[in-house]
């Protein structure tokens, strides 16, 4: 199952629907659209999901195609999903800028998402195999470097006492 969720702000995004259905697929597809008007006979829409049902639909989903919201990108790495995430752009009045491009950007740099740039490549991007690397959050990294920093002080300690 193909999950897509389009967040649940009042910003508009029917062209990543539109290359949603174009997809050659023979899955379901599901999409959470908040406010985004689309009418499908490929693509079962839901406006909003309650949690559990939005639960639901992301831990069975194959693939989850998503625009560049930092809680759905976050929980769709975590779950080790492959995620095609697409930004709202504000030249076609998605979004009153272009934050969500730096999102897409930072967490396709990391390898955890697929960037999808250019819509006309999302049948592509849904075809090549792809395992998003395992997330590590900025919180897990700097515990990490404050223990090291702790047992290097230790092992300082240590040796100066020794001597």
């Amino acid at each position: 199952m193909i999950f897509v969720t389009l967040g649940t702000q009042d910003k508009h995004f029917p062209r990543l629907l539109e290359a949603v259905e174009r997809l050659e697929v023979n899955e379901e597809i599901i999409a959470q659209v908040g406010s985004t008007k689309f009418k499908s006979d490929k693509i079962k829409i839901f406006d909003y999901l309650n949690s559990e049902d939005f639960e639901k639909y992301i831990n069975n989903a194959r693939v989850i195609i998503s625009h560049a919201g930092v809680g759905t990108i976050l929980k769709g790495v975590q779950l080790g999903k492959k995620m095609i995430v697409a930004a709202r752009m504000k030249k076609y009045g998605e979004h009153v800028n272009d934050h969500q491009m730096q999102i897409l950007d930072n967490f396709s740099s990391e390898g955890y998402i697929l960037p999808l740039y250019d819509f006309d490549k999302l049948q592509e991007l849904l075809d090549i195999e792809f395992v998003p690397n395992k997330f590590v959050s900025n919180n897990v990294n700097f515990r990490k470097k404050l223990f090291e920093e702790i047992n290097k002080e230790k092992d300082n300690e240590s040796s100066k006492s020794i001597n």
